[in-house]
């Protein structure tokens, strides 16, 4: 055990930077074909997965070291298709590596956008653009790296639900209305994007009618529809309901949800609190196209497994590379 602990300090150095909703500071071309539930395996064919992703690269290093168990537990996330959160003043190489790998491989590469400015209202995730043209001219450096390789792209994890919680100060909503709009339209010039606005998580934002009005501001009808539950823990019953109700309210517009982290839902007590390393969760649902729901296009592994929430419970800054803790959730899947 001690050498499997020292292993996971060593590794653990190589984790990426990140904020609250764990984006990594600096985006990695990671890819990988797979899913979690095997009702699913075929619908996950459709992602690419990173051979190169921090969870990929564990697996190898505990092969080295001799510690085939954990690698054996751990490729339950290392084969597995999860987003890309390319960040930085130029996100063009990461994007760029990741679209000529997905598309040598006829499937679809999965980013988060996740710059915009006044990130995480100066929490776990702050910082994103300096300001509005820094933003659109990322935004611009970000769609036309994807090309016409067929991409997904979940914008701005937090944002719209910042604004319906009060936490993003009053007069920078207009503004974040306005940048998210012009997000999506420039990044559906690319011609097989598919762009979902983010719209938080059912323990968040417990009515959905509140985020209909900015959503609606933010340009959500020009997009291809909205994401749930991005880095959170809400079950898949749940948080399918809720998408259901705010897709009604949205003129039938279709969603995905983040099913990474999902799999022993949340954890119960402070509310406050339960989003940021909770212990004993699990991963959830394998990616896939195969829902079971008309409106609801894909389960995906948005937060990917094993990145830091953010320096609580003992963790690393948010989005660095967590080896314990992904052993964690992949031993704790056994059981689904």
């Amino acid at each position: 055990m001690s050498r499997l602990i020292r292993t996971l300090a060593v590794f653990a150095t190589l984790g990426l930077a990140a904020g609250c909703t764990a984006a990594p500071e600096v985006g990695e071309a990671a890819v990988v074909p797979g899913a979690t539930k095997k009702a699913s395996t075929a619908g996950a064919q459709a992602f690419w997965v990173d051979p190169a992703s921090p969870a990929a690269r564990q697996v190898r290093l505990w092969q080295r070291e001799g510690l085939d168990k954990e690698a054996r537990l751990l490729r339950r996330i290392a084969d597995q298709p999860a987003a890309l959160w390319p960040a930085g003043d130029d996100p063009e190489p990461a994007i760029r590596a990741a679209v000529d790998a997905s598309a040598r491989e006829g499937r679809t590469a999965v980013f988060v956008a996740y710059n915009i400015p006044h990130r995480d209202c100066g929490q776990h995730s702050a910082g994103g653009a300096a300001d509005a043209g820094a933003y659109r001219a990322w935004i611009g450096r970000f769609a036309r790296a994807l090309g016409d390789s067929r991409a997904l792209v979940v914008l701005e994890p937090d944002a719209v639900a910042h604004i319906v919680d009060g936490c993003t100060p009053g007069e920078h909503h207009a503004e974040r209305e306005q940048l998210l709009g012009d997000a999506i339209v420039r990044l559906k010039q690319q011609p097989r994007t598919k762009v979902y606005l983010d719209a938080g998580n059912p323990d968040w934002i417990e009515e959905p009618r509140k985020l209909v009005a900015p959503l609606r501001r933010a340009g959500v009808g020009r997009a291809d529809g909205f994401a749930l539950n991005v880095s959170n823990f809400q079950t898949d019953a749940t948080t399918r309901t809720y998408g259901v109700r705010l897709s009604r309210a949205l003129d039938g517009k279709h969603f995905v949800v983040d099913t990474s982290r999902n799999g022993n839902g949340p954890l119960r007590g402070d509310r406050s609190q339960a989003w940021c390393n909770p212990p004993g969760r699990a991963l959830g649902t394998r990616p896939t196209t195969r829902t079971g729901e008309p409106a609801l296009d894909a389960y995906l592994w948005i937060k990917r497994p094993g990145e830091s929430d953010g320096e609580c419970r003992g963790g690393p800054a948010a989005g660095r590379w967590w080896p314990e803790y992904a052993l964690g959730l992949a031993r704790n899947s056994l059981t689904q």
